[in-house]
C-alpha cells in the first residue's frame, strides 16, 4: 500500500467521489485507469500528455491518504492519534481494496464531553470501531457491484 503525500494527490483523490460513510467517516476512491499494454516510443511519447492518474500515482497499488481536519479535531495529539488508526486499520483491508486510491476523511468531530481526553484509549477504540464499519461497508458494495457484473 502507498500513501499519499501530496496536495494535488488528496485532491485528485477527494474529487473521485465517496464510497462509504459513517457518523464521523467518508471514505472517497479515485479508480486508477489500466495502462495500455502498446508499446510506445520516445518519440510518440512526447507529443502525448500523460493522464492525471498517470502523472500522480506512478504505482499500480492500493494508494491511501487520511484526511484530519483542525476543524474536526482540534488538538494534535487527537488528529495523530486518529490518523495512526486510519493507517493500522487500512492494513488489515488493504489486500481486499480494490486497485486504486482512497482517502479517508474525518467528517464530524467526536463529542468532547464523551471523550474528554486528548487521546485515550476508549477515543481510539471508538475510532478503530467506526473504520472498520465504513471498510466493511465499501468492500460489501464493491461485492454487490462485481455480482452485477
Amino acid at each position: 500500500m502507498q500513501r499519499l503525500k501530496t496536495r494535488p494527490q488528496f485532491q485528485a483523490a477527494l474529487a473521485g467521489g465517496t464510497v462509504s460513510r459513517t457518523a464521523h467517516f467518508a471514505l472517497h476512491r479515485l479508480s486508477l485507469t489500466q495502462p495500455s499494454d502498446t508499446c510506445v516510443t520516445p518519440g510518440e511519447q512526447l507529443g502525448l500528455a500523460p493522464s492525471l492518474e498517470q502523472a500522480l500515482f506512478d504505482l499500480r497499488d492500493v494508494w491511501l491518504g487520511a484526511m484530519v481536519p483542525k476543524r474536526w479535531a482540534r488538538r494534535a495529539v487527537t488528529r495523530n492519534a486518529i490518523k495512526r488508526q486510519i493507517y493500522n486499520v487500512s492494513q488489515r483491508f488493504c489486500v481486499d481494496l480494490p486497485v486504486a486510491v482512497h482517502v479517508v476523511r474525518l467528517r464530524a468531530t467526536f463529542d468532547r464531553k464523551a471523550f474528554i481526553s486528548a487521546s485515550s484509549d476508549h477515543l481510539k477504540l471508538a475510532v478503530r470501531q467506526e473504520l472498520e464499519q465504513l471498510f466493511v461497508h465499501a468492500l460489501h458494495l464493491d461485492k454487490r457491484q462485481e455480482v452485477r457484473a
